[in-house]
């Protein structure tokens, strides 16, 4: 039951959505790092989703357009705000003299509670992810094998390494493409450009999509 429930959630994972588009959009913006640290946030809020389910909320949500809607819209501001806020700040720590302390370039960038605690709103405000996982999980339980709670959480917990190792996969090929365009001030302000823009665009995205029966 576990390897087929595996296969399934990697096919599901592998195909870019909105998590890959995110975790490529953080990677073009600040890099390697922040990807890597928005792929364990986002998955993070996929725990939840698993939690919720085990414990009965997730079903409740799933099948409530109205909690539906607003969790998408939740969702989609958010995105649309951090696209914006990218864009906005896309020169930031590009001026730094090749001679500043490696401090002042750190400073530059975000930290990791805020980088963590960001792609965790993202990857719990997505109702795409809470539909599947609401759907799914509960169908790979075996009322012979222990609490039906427990086996969720166990399940939740297998998608969301599976989703660690593939949008990390993703997160370290864009981040390997930010890095060539480092050699120019000017290009990489552009990427960072990029990235929030398809945060942005996502954001959009998610706010319009309609709800798949």
């Amino acid at each position: 039951t576990l390897a087929a429930f595996s296969a399934l959630a990697f096919v599901i994972i592998i195909i870019p959505g909105p998590s890959v588009l995110f975790i490529v959009g953080r990677a073009l913006q600040h890099g390697r790092r922040e990807a890597l640290l928005s792929v364990v946030g986002n998955a993070g809020g996929e725990v939840v989703h698993a939690v919720l389910v085990a414990i009965g909320v997730g079903a409740i949500i799933a099948a409530s357009e109205a909690a539906f809607v607003a969790l998408k819209l939740a969702g989609g501001a958010y995105l649309i705000y951090l696209g914006i806020q990218a864009i906005r700040h896309r020169g930031e720590g590009l001026a730094i003299p090749a001679d500043a302390s490696a401090e002042a370039a750190v400073q530059a960038r975000p930290g990791v509670g805020r980088v963590l605690g960001e792609s965790f709103v993202v990857g719990v405000t997505n109702p795409k992810t809470l539909v599947f996982v609401a759907a799914v999980l509960p169908q790979f339980v075996d009322p012979t094998r222990g609490p039906a709670w427990a086996q969720i959480l166990i399940l939740g917990l297998v998608f969301a390494a599976i989703a660690i190792v593939s949008d990390g996969a993703y997160a370290l090929l864009a981040s390997g493409a930010k890095r060539w365009f480092a050699g120019s001030p000017r290009r990489l302000s552009r990427v960072r450009a990029a990235g929030g823009g398809m945060m942005a665009t996502l954001g959009v995205v998610l706010m319009l999509s309609r709800r798949v029966a």
